[in-house]
């Protein structure tokens, strides 16, 4: 027995990849294309963990009628098989099928023939894959850690300490306390190589305190621009220029599911203001105690 191989070119051999437009906006990528939606659709499980509520719920709706709009042109294909069930009335049919396969079965119409019978177990099989399908997802949904941290608005390049610095600050908006919390900021940039070659890179920026045994107020980062500094000679021209982005990466353990949770955020080059300062956010009350006034949380002076 002989055996022809058959040599592929290099387009046969390429994975079937979507092409995906991207876009460098402020700083910041941006991904377009009606290829961007196949792409979330190749992975319909992550789709519908990040998808909001409301087109959760969506195309759980739209994804139920459909289903029992097929089964009720199934029956119909079986001619008067549904006892009283008005014969080629696909209401009747459709909602039939909503008893069946949401287990309802009020008795008022049953199946009559074989071939009912038949299509109403594999109705029936449906309904509970679907039923444990779907509590599974809405389960996943619900038990995903999520951190509700806060940031300014804008990062600040001022002097502090007598040294350049960059600051922003992070707040934590829940009744709690984020425990072991570390947080790493980094700059990307772009960048040609000594070669000639074009790249986006990230540096780390080192921090005054990069984590905290308890996050449970606020937190000023901290990030002298002395020499060793990605930022050492930068001025906001050259931010600008270099679609500079500040990605800020914070984690630590939510004390109340006692799981960890990231919170995640960015500046670009036109939200760094330079020669500002945050405006003062604790009081003191004329009892002695001290207060966070949050609604100032992101205001800034210019600096004297």
């Amino acid at each position: 027995m002989k055996f022809r191989f058959k040599r592929l070119s290099n387009k046969q051999r390429q994975p079937l990849i979507p092409k995906i437009h991207i876009k460098l906006r402020d700083g910041q990528f941006e991904i377009t294309g009606m290829n961007v939606w196949y792409s979330y659709w190749r992975d319909p499980y992550h789709l519908l963990l990040t998808i909001p509520w409301i087109g959760f719920l969506a195309l759980i709706a739209v994804l139920y009628v459909t289903i029992n709009a097929l089964f009720a042109l199934v029956y119909m294909l079986g001619g008067d098989c549904i006892e009283n069930a008005r014969p080629g009335y696909f209401l009747d049919l459709f909602f039939f099928s909503v008893q069946t396969l949401a287990s309802i079965g009020y008795g008022a119409m049953y199946p009559k023939t074989t071939y009912a019978n038949i299509i109403v177990t594999i109705e029936a099989i449906t309904g509970l894959v679907g039923i444990a399908v779907m509590t599974g997802l809405a389960f996943a949904r619900f038990s995903r850690p999520t951190a509700r941290v806060m940031f300014s608005r804008v990062a600040l390049i001022t002097i502090h300490e007598g040294v350049p610095t960059l600051m922003f600050r992070a707040a934590n908006q829940r009744r709690n306390q984020i425990l072991e919390a570390q947080i790493r900021v980094y700059l990307m940039r772009d960048e040609v190589t000594a070669e000639g070659h074009f790249m986006r890179r990230f540096h780390d920026l080192k921090m005054v305190r990069s984590q905290t045994p308890s996050f449970a107020l606020t937190w000023v980062a901290i990030h002298p621009i002395d020499e060793y500094s990605p930022l050492y000679g930068m001025t906001a021209e050259l931010l600008t220029k270099t679609n500079s982005n500040i990605v800020i990466s914070l984690t630590g353990v939510d004390e109340t599911v006692a799981q960890v949770v990231h919170a995640r955020h960015s500046y670009t080059a036109n939200e760094i203001l330079w020669n500002y300062q945050f405006v003062d956010i604790f009081h003191h009350t004329s009892d002695g105690h001290r207060y966070v006034d949050y609604t100032r949380f992101h205001d800034i002076l210019p600096l004297d």
